[in-house]
């Protein structure tokens, strides 16, 4: 079975540096001397095993593209572990699917099994309730995006399952996309908004005339000031959904080309909605800070 969603993990991370990272979650667990004193003291250091990662609840897949990684950082404590018949992230999950399958020294297996659990489990949790929110806009014209809400250190693997979710990129971080927001403009003048917008975009885009510029607005009166501004972009934050409907025909009657994003307090409860409305993008901080874990296990099998 194929997913949805179609993604490369390289798209997102670079593997020297994600090595670094599964090597500091490895100490974290085993101390610097790569330890496991109850295994040491109950299983035989030549015992192989077999084990399988389950699914324990519906969901959707991601984190298996990083089990081999994992799994070959922790082949010095015993021998190599194998990862062998791994389903692709962004596969739909059911209860006892049988997501991956791994086969070696079973000390390294169990050393292994908490921090390959703990990246699997976090990453199919971002997965699933992008999925969900995915689901619940089909139909209308709005794209669900990530924002940089995200746990220190993991924000490229987090946007990686927002992507096996179903879930769009926002700005990676503060470099490689313009975001004007209400601290920046907390002093500017409702009359002065315009140029001072105009200003920053051209100066920005001298340097990167490619620059992607967006600008966050709170009421209607900012959105009729700026919408003419040079900007690819307005989010709209925390409006009303009779707030998002009259900016989408302000938008509509002014300037077609720029994209509406909303924003704030979106829920599950809501996001339907507020897509209802005709804007093209809704930003979602809970997918990376509030998703729950989704439930997978290791079972030992021979």
């Amino acid at each position: 079975m194929s997913p949805k969603f179609k993604t490369s993990i390289d798209e997102f991370v670079n593997r020297s540096a994600l090595a670094e990272f599964i090597l500091l979650a490895k100490q974290e667990d085993m101390g610097t001397d790569s330890r496991d004193v109850t295994s040491e003291a109950m299983i035989p250091d030549s015992q192989m095993a077999v084990a399988k990662f389950c699914a324990r609840e519906i969901g959707v897949l991601a984190g298996t593209a990083i089990l081999p990684m994992i799994a070959e950082l922790y082949s010095d404590i015993a021998g190599p572990i194998h990862v062998r018949d791994a389903w692709c992230d962004g596969q739909d999950l059911s209860p006892g699917d049988v997501v991956a399958e791994v086969a070696g020294p079973l000390r390294g297996i169990l050393a292994f099994e908490r921090v390959a659990l703990n990246f699997m489990t976090h990453l199919s949790g971002v997965a699933t309730l992008t999925s969900q929110y995915v689901q619940y806009t089909a139909g209308t014209d709005a794209d669900i995006f990530d924002t940089r809400k995200t746990i220190p250190g993991l924000r490229m693997l987090q946007k990686y399952a927002v992507r096996c979710g179903g879930g769009q990129t926002h700005r990676v971080g503060l470099y490689d996309a313009m975001l004007i927001k209400d601290n920046h403009i907390a002093g500017v003048s409702l009359d002065d908004l315009f140029d001072t917008v105009q200003s920053a975009a051209m100066r920005a885009r001298e340097e990167s005339p490619t620059l992607t510029v967006e600008l966050e607005v709170d009421t209607l009166d900012q959105l009729r000031r700026v919408i003419d501004a040079g900007i690819d972009i307005v989010l709209l934050d925390n409006m009303s959904v009779q707030d998002l409907e009259l900016a989408v025909g302000i938008r509509d009657q002014r300037s077609v080309g720029v994209e509406l994003e909303a924003s704030g307090g979106v829920t599950l409860d809501t996001v339907r909605a507020i897509a209802q409305t005709g804007v093209d993008r809704i930003s979602v901080g809970s997918l990376t800070h509030s998703a729950p874990a989704l439930d997978l296990g290791l079972d030992i099998t021979s």
